[in-house]
């Protein structure tokens, strides 16, 4: 079986909670080496990729950090920035994510709703026009019930994401064209 680049986008408090617990399912032999992506704001969330990363080094043995990394962006949004001036946010962002997505080249991108997650997602679909291939999995959280996040419901209307997983039948049924896929964290 081949080696899958893969990059996880973090953002905070339970984002980057969801997305640690399904990064670390995966089987870390195949899908390696590991990016995550975190905002320039995220204090945080480099120390909670270095620490899942830790706790998999006492499964697998491997002889430098080489496997994993981290790299941040500007942020879409903050915490409370208005619709309007995010867009000129999300748009400096979105040039930072074509340069990260170039260097790294991951095969799997997995995202679950940060406001970061919009510029890689836009990224990733630019470099697939230039030729790259890259999977961008959407999984949408599992305090989603009724409705999909803005993150969510930008990529399924655009088209952005490859696949879109969600946790609950009646989400499923809104949103005909994701995959109900129960609970995955």
């Amino acid at each position: 079986m081949s080696k899958i680049k893969l990059m996880v986008v973090l953002g905070s408090g339970g984002h980057t909670a969801e997305m640690l617990a399904l990064a670390g399912r995966l089987d870390k032999e195949r899908y390696k080496p590991r990016c995550y992506v975190v905002g320039q704001t995220d204090s945080l969330g480099p120390a909670k990729a270095a620490a899942a990363e830790q706790s998999l080094s006492t499964h697998i043995i491997e002889s430098s950090n080489a496997s994993w990394s981290v790299r941040s962006l500007p942020r879409s949004r903050e915490v409370g920035q208005s619709y309007l001036t995010s867009v000129w946010s999300t748009l400096k962002a979105s040039y930072a994510a074509v340069g990260v997505m170039w260097e790294e080249a991951p095969g799997l991108v997995l995202v679950n709703g940060p406001g970061t997650c919009i510029p890689i997602c836009l990224a990733a679909f630019l470099l697939r026009l230039l030729g790259r291939n890259c999977m961008v999995v959407y999984i949408e959280s599992i305090a989603r019930v009724a409705k999909l996040s803005l993150s969510g419901w930008l990529l399924y209307s655009s088209g952005l994401a490859d696949a879109i997983f969600v946790q609950w039948p009646e989400l499923q049924a809104k949103y005909p064209h994701s995959i109900y896929a129960g609970r995955v964290f």
